[in-house]
């Protein structure tokens, strides 16, 4: 039951995020992305992690997800819609989005791992306290580079959103 869940979950985690990429409309994207964010909390669910599901609605869902629509709806979108999809382009774009596909499927067909993987949450109350002493002791370097690459995207959409002066 809960592998048929599992792949529920993953499969709409799957098509949304396609079609974060392959839809026209920004707002569109952003609410697939939002959607996508919340197939990934509900697998941290099925992988009895809740304070991950609760801090990817809260992070990303609420806090990322309004930050996206806010720059989306600053800047230009018709003018950023037509200098999207240049006509040419689309076609190696597709062709390394399939072999990234078809790599992906093989990774996880012939790979006995993924079958004998163990829960990766701690069972019992000290999950936080467990999580917190990783993330800030073992992983301390790629939290900080994450934050300064958020700092970047934020100050790289207030100047896309600019209106040039002159």
């Amino acid at each position: 039951m809960g592998q048929g869940f599992f792949l529920l979950f993953a499969a709409g985690a799957v098509i949304t995020a396609l079609t974060v990429v392959l839809a026209r409309n920004p707002v569109h994207s952003a609410l697939a992305l939002m959607a996508c964010f919340l197939q990934i909390s509900a697998i941290f669910v099925l992988l009895e992690a809740p304070l991950l599901a609760v801090v990817q609605i809260f992070v990303y869902v609420g806090a990322i997800m309004v930050l996206f629509l806010f720059v989306i709806m600053m800047i230009d979108v018709r003018e950023a819609m037509l200098q999207r999809f240049l006509p040419g382009r689309n076609l190696p774009a597709l062709v390394l989005l399939l072999l990234l596909g078809v790599e992906m499927l093989a990774l996880v067909f012939w790979s006995g791992r993924f079958s004998a993987a163990e829960p990766i949450a701690p069972r019992g109350g000290d999950q936080v306290r467990q999580l917190s002493t990783t993330l800030f002791a073992d992983y301390l370097l790629p939290f900080e580079v994450a934050s300064i690459i958020l700092l970047a995207a934020l100050v790289g959409a207030i100047v896309l959103a600019r209106k040039e002066s002159g």
